[in-house]
C-alpha cells in the first residue's frame, strides 16, 4: 500500500523522476481543457441547450452564488481563478473511480502548490486593487506592531490549507486500502462512495477558503 502517489514511479532517468502525481495531475488538468473545449465549441442562446452546456451554467452559476454569499464584489473578476480549483479538485477526486488511479491530491506537494497559488493570488488581486503600498498597509492595521503577526499568519494558513486537503484526501485513501485487505467487497465499495463525497466537499471548502482569503483582500484595500 503506497501512502502518496509520489511513491509510484512510472519513469525515472537519474535524479529526474515521473511519478503518479505528475502524470496523473497533467492527466485531469488535459482532461478539463478538453472537455471545457468540447462543451463550450457550441454553446446556445436558445431555450434549447445542451445536456453539457446546462450542467455548465449550474457549476458556474452556483460558483458566483457562493462567491457572492462570502462577501466578494464583482465575483466575475475572479470566476476563472476559483471556478478552476474548484473543478481541478472535483475531478481529481472523482476520478478514483477508475482502476489504478490514485489522486494528486493525496501528494502533500499537490496540496502544497495549490495552497501556493492561493497565497500568491490572494496579494495579486490586492496589490490589483489599491496598489503595493496599499495593499502592505493593511498588514500594520490595526497599529504596526501586528506586522510580523499578519505575516505569520499568511504563511500559517497557506500551510493549514494545504494540510487540510492532504490530510483528508490521503486518509479516505488509506482508510479504504485497509479494508480491501481485511473486509469483503461490500465495505470499500462504501467507502469509495463516501470518498467522493469526501473530495467534493473538501473542493468546495478550499475554494470557499480562498474566496474568503480574496475577500478579506478585496474588504482590506477598499478601507
Amino acid at each position: 500500500m503506497s501512502l502518496t502517489p509520489d511513491d509510484q514511479i512510472f519513469w525515472q532517468f537519474g535524479c529526474f523522476k515521473l511519478n503518479a502525481t505528475i502524470v496523473w495531475t497533467w492527466g485531469v488538468m488535459l482532461l478539463l481543457v478538453i472537455g471545457a473545449r468540447l462543451i463550450t465549441r457550441r454553446l446556445s442562446r436558445d431555450i434549447h441547450i445542451s445536456r453539457w452546456q446546462n450542467m455548465l451554467e449550474i457549476i458556474v452559476l452556483g460558483i458566483l452564488e457562493q462567491m457572492k454569499e462570502v462577501g466578494l464584489k464583482k465575483p466575475q473578476k475572479y470566476l476563472g481563478y476559483i471556478g478552476t480549483l474548484f473543478l481541478f479538485i472535483v475531478t481529481a477526486n472523482l476520478c478514483t473511480i477508475f482502476p489504478g488511479y490514485e489522486p494528486p491530491t493525496g501528494s502533500l506537494s499537490t496540496t502544497a502548490a495549490l495552497a501556493l497559488s492561493v497565497f500568491m493570488a490572494v496579494p495579486l488581486f490586492g496589490i490589483e486593487k489599491k496598489g503595493v503600498v496599499g495593499y502592505f498597509k493593511t498588514f500594520m492595521e490595526p497599529t504596526p506592531i501586528m506586522l510580523p503577526f499578519n505575516i505569520i499568519a499568511e504563511f500559517s494558513r497557506t500551510l493549514a490549507m494545504s494540510v487540510r486537503l492532504f490530510g483528508n484526501i490521503m486518509s479516505g485513501s488509506m482508510i479504504l486500502a485497509i479494508l480491501l485487505t481485511i473486509t469483503p467487497f461490500i465495505f470499500p465499495i462504501v467507502m469509495t462512495l463516501l470518498g467522493l463525497l469526501t473530495g467534493m466537499v473538501q473542493a468546495y471548502i478550499f475554494s470557499i477558503l480562498a474566496t474568503v482569503f480574496i475577500a478579506s483582500a478585496m474588504q482590506s484595500a477598499a478601507n
